[in-house]
């Protein structure tokens, strides 16, 4: 195929998801890098530190012929999975409750977000090659089904059960995209729901989110102080804020202000202005990305584009609906802005690899 000029619009939306969400980091993170590190720029270096390493996967996903992760697909999905694994082991790390993070000498990461590279890698791959079997139960549904289910026990023992969702959300979608019957999308999505239902029933912490986001002044004190202080927030920022720096919300009062609650600061600090700006990075990333994907070469690329797309922006979305009071609380980051190493690293890395794409678009 002839290679031409990427889809430089695309590139700009990057970068300016990229500016926009370090000079917030580095608002959000200034009061709690000086309370814990006496340092108001520890969280900010680090995720300088982070975006090295995130710019040398988004080159090695831009550079790489993109038919290269076709080919090498099932052994990414593996090794992933063997890192899964490796979680429950002397090498995993555990916070907050959960068993989330693998140690390998000075690297602390999180596996379950590389996922949202290779997993979908994979299913493009899969579905890509064999476009007319996946309609069939035995070639295209039973292992899609195997997969998942394998992916779900793991996550779900960790637990996360947010990128799980999000993962399977995604999936569903490419396969629909490549070709499946829907009495088998329908089967496949009633019973992950089921599943899912009733981990959340059986899971204190979990049945206690779905709760408070029905009735979040049940115990405002307690088990609704997160969601109550994040309205609280977005409530002050106004129209155009309160002005850039200046959050009350960080100092004391709003948790995970450098996490799931990011959102929250840009409300404050930059108004419904900021927040609309925000969300409309997102949309034209969502537009632009969806035109690279109808323009693909190939049934891979165009799977495998619309899989990551789908993946950041809906993960955005859900971390705004969540910290608004539109959706439960999931503790999913917000891409491209949220601290978080592994996650800035996948995003970076799926954006390459779109770009990439760009090149190969039929036009």
């Amino acid at each position: 195929m002839r290679r031409h000029q990427p889809d430089y619009v695309f590139l700009v939306i990057i970068g300016t998801l990229l500016v926009f969400g370090f000079a917030m980091l580095l608002s959000a993170s200034s009061v709690l890098g000086k309370q814990k590190f006496d340092d108001v720029y520890y969280y900010f270096k680090h995720q300088l530190f982070s975006l090295g390493f995130g710019t040398l996967f988004f080159l090695i996903g831009y550079y790489c012929y993109y038919r290269f992760f076709q080919k090498a697909s099932l052994i990414l999905l593996v090794l992933n999975i063997v890192l899964l694994i490796l979680v429950f082991t002397p090498l995993g790390v555990s916070a907050g409750g959960a068993t989330r993070w693998l140690q390998l000498g000075p690297l602390t990461f999180q596996p379950a977000e590389l996922l949202k590279f290779t997993f979908i890698i994979y299913i493009a791959a899969f579905f890509g090659a064999r476009a007319k079997k996946s309609r069939s139960i035995k070639e295209g549904f039973l292992p899609f089904l195997i997969v998942i289910g394998l992916i779900a026990g793991l996550l779900l023992k960790q637990p996360a059960t947010a990128i799980f969702a999000l993962i399977f959300i995604t999936a569903l979608c490419m396969y629909f995209i490549g070709g499946a019957r829907l009495h088998h999308i329908f089967f496949l999505t009633f019973f992950i729901g089921l599943v899912l239902a009733l981990v959340v029933m059986v899971t204190p912490y979990r049945k206690d989110r779905l709760l408070t986001y029905f009735d979040p002044n049940s115990d405002p004190q307690g088990k609704g102080y997160h969601i109550n202080q994040a309205l609280i927030a977005l409530g002050s920022g106004g129209m155009f804020g309160i002005g850039f720096g200046n959050s009350m919300a960080k100092t004391s009062y709003l948790p995970e202000p450098i996490g799931d609650s990011i959102f929250v600061l840009v409300a404050e600090e930059l108004g419904f202005v900021g927040a609309v700006f925000l969300i409309g990075l997102f949309l034209l990333f969502l537009v632009r990305g969806f035109k690279i994907a109808r323009d693909a070469p190939d049934s891979f690329s165009q799977l495998a584009t619309v899989g990551m797309i789908s993946t950041i922006v809906l993960q955005g979305f859900i971390n705004i609906g969540a910290i608004s009071g539109l959706l439960p609380l999931t503790g999913l980051p917000l891409p491209f802005v949220s601290y978080g190493g592994t996650s800035l690293i996948v995003v970076l890395a799926c954006s390459g690899f779109i770009a990439n794409v760009s090149r190969y678009t039929v036009r």
